[in-house]
């Protein structure tokens, strides 16, 4: 079985709507979500990015967006943006639940903060999970809050989700749509990427608009990274990427994390869990000749988003890499789309 080292996750909201059941839901799983420890381990998981995510007080799961997306064409409007006196404290609580995890796994996953300890754990069949940021609303404008979430081991952050933010503005859940669909980063958001590059935290460009794409990669000095995003020229929701901008992210030595979703893998953006191999195998296939075979991994979305019914929750990993072998893709290229890309990219960003 292949490790698979995952670039995006969602276990931690789950953590933060039901804390008083963080151990059944982590530690011994409840049959439910798409993550628990024991699903993990038996399934290769190797770890990931996990990610401290506030939700809007109105979901994108609730019934009438759900139905939306089951039937394109949809363009539902940005949420509002959550202010920092209201980010801060629900987000300290995630990166709490996440220390958590390490301490109750009793040695099973670690919190890691470079890349070395990553390989390490890799090597010695450890959880490495890295702490994310899905939208920068609990940092506040003078960016003091960043020194403190870095310090507690926050590594990888998306200015935004798909909302706007103090530093820019998110790509709203439309289908079909270009990613052109704002302005770019503010003031503020550029003294964050270059405070996040002095830090060596990742910069994530998931969620964003294709303004803020460019601003950050004229401003930063990182590979540039979206780690749960799929191509645009076979699925146009605002949410993937243009052709432009897959070179750019190959052309800087980043990566793109595959997201399960399927209303970013279906030609038709549907959501329907009731999706098969072929939208991934072709996902994969564009995706591996614009970014070529160093710049591809995984990004699930797990606990995030609707997967399709061959991959279900974590347990189906083994049977994704499976299907990719079926393809055609040798064993060497699986180890660099399953984990040898995310671990390089590491070295080079941390």
């Amino acid at each position: 079985m292949i490790p698979v080292f995952d670039g995006h996750n969602d276990l931690l909201l789950r953590l933060l709507l039901d804390p008083d059941r963080r151990e059944e839901i982590f530690l011994t799983g409840e049959g439910k979500g798409h993550l628990d420890l024991p699903r993990m381990r038996a399934s290769g998981f190797a770890g990931g990015f996990f990610a401290i995510y506030l939700p809007s007080p109105v979901a994108h799961d609730d019934p009438d967006y759900r139905a939306q997306m089951q039937n394109p064409p949809y363009a539902l409007p940005l949420p509002e943006p959550i202010p920092f006196a209201e980010a801060v404290t629900p987000a300290l609580t995630a990166a709490g639940h996440l220390l958590w995890m390490e301490r109750a796994s009793a040695g099973a996953l670690k919190v890691c903060r470079t890349g070395a300890e990553v390989r390490a754990c890799v090597a010695q069949g450890t959880i490495a999970a890295i702490m994310h940021m899905e939208g920068a609303e609990a940092i506040d404008e003078s960016l003091d809050a960043l020194h403190l979430f870095h310090a507690m081991g926050l590594r990888s952050l998306g200015p935004v989700w798909s909302r706007p933010t103090i530093f820019g503005h998110g790509v709203p859940f439309a289908y079909p749509s270009s990613p052109d669909t704002g302005p770019g980063l503010t003031e503020a958001g550029q003294r964050l990427v270059r405070e996040c590059n002095r830090l060596r935290i990742m910069l994530d460009l998931s969620h964003m608009n294709e303004a803020g794409f460019n601003d950050v990669a004229r401003l930063s000095d990182a590979p540039l990274v979206a780690t749960h995003s799929n191509a645009h020229a076979l699925c146009p929701s605002s949410r993937n990427l243009t052709d432009r901008q897959l070179a750019m992210i190959r052309d800087s030595g980043g990566m793109v994390g595959l997201n399960f979703s399927v209303s970013f893998l279906r030609s038709d953006g549907r959501q329907l869990a009731e999706t098969g191999w072929d939208p991934i195998l072709r996902q994969m296939d564009h995706l591996l000749d614009r970014l070529g075979e160093d710049h591809l991994g995984f990004g699930s979305d797990f606990d995030g988003c609707t997967t399709p019914e061959v991959i279900g929750d974590v347990t189906g990993l083994p049977r994704l890499v499976q299907a990719l072998a079926d393809h055609g893709f040798d064993r060497p290229l699986l180890e660099k789309l399953a984990h040898g890309n995310w671990l390089a990219l590491l070295d080079r960003t941390f």
